[in-house]
């Protein structure tokens, strides 16, 4: 267990921790067809992609989703994303870096923009959650930007993480500006939802191993 002294990984889940691009790119491509949208491709996807995810949308409509289409995009997504889900499993060696991490005296915790009932058993059942100080999702609707969840992340996480030796790991720009709300470092990993141009933007390290990851967050960290 971490001190304020020690180390702190936040690690962001969906296409950072859970490899689960596959899953992804099918529920979208469902939602879009609820709208008559052509469907993408991965690349596309990570070429395109930002949060809020109306935004997302917007992009590809060429405007704003009204709240009935946003309703139903987003009520199909999730559907088709748990049924898909089932196949996706943890990123290439993530299991032996959260166990490394956490046997070398340092903290780590996750949080991600899931809905918090979901996240829970399914990090649970990839046997990962002793790992954590704290797992934590999404409450409320879905659709928002990650940096006011990050400030109540580490409000909640005081005496176990100082900002200043926190680092965030995720897979989209968005995780580096939630680090930089609240004073923290990050590093992106290509391996998800953004191409590594559009993570390169965040003016931070951009990796694409987790492993490479791990030791970015332990040099900034240091």
């Amino acid at each position: 267990m971490g001190t304020q002294g020690s180390a702190h990984i936040v690690w962001d889940w969906n296409g950072t921790l859970f490899h689960d691009n596959d899953a992804i790119i099918g529920a979208t491509n469902a939602a879009f067809a609820e709208l008559g949208l052509a469907p993408i491709t991965l690349e596309q996807y990570r070429s395109l992609y930002c949060v809020p995810v109306p935004k997302f949308y917007e992009r590809l409509m060429g405007r704003l989703p009204t709240d009935a289409e946003w309703e139903l995009m987003d009520g199909v997504f999730h559907r088709h994303y748990m049924e898909q889900r089932v196949v996706c499993g943890l990123t290439t060696g993530a299991a032996e870096l959260l166990a490394g991490w956490r046997s070398a005296g340092h903290s780590q915790s996750l949080l991600s923009m899931y809905g918090h009932e979901e996240l829970v058993p399914l990090v649970r059942g990839l046997g990962i959650e002793a790992h954590f100080v704290r797992v934590q999702g999404r409450q409320g609707p879905s659709g928002g930007s990650k940096a006011e969840h990050m400030v109540r992340h580490l409000r909640e996480l005081v005496g176990v993480a100082a900002p200043e030796r926190t680092v965030v790991i995720g897979d989209a720009a968005d995780d580096a500006v939630a680090a930089r709300h609240v004073g923290a470092r990050a590093v992106l990993y290509t391996g998800g939802s953004h191409s590594r141009e559009s993570l390169e933007v965040a003016g931070v390290p951009v990796v694409d191993t987790l492993e490479e990851a791990v030791a970015e967050a332990r040099r900034l960290a240091a």
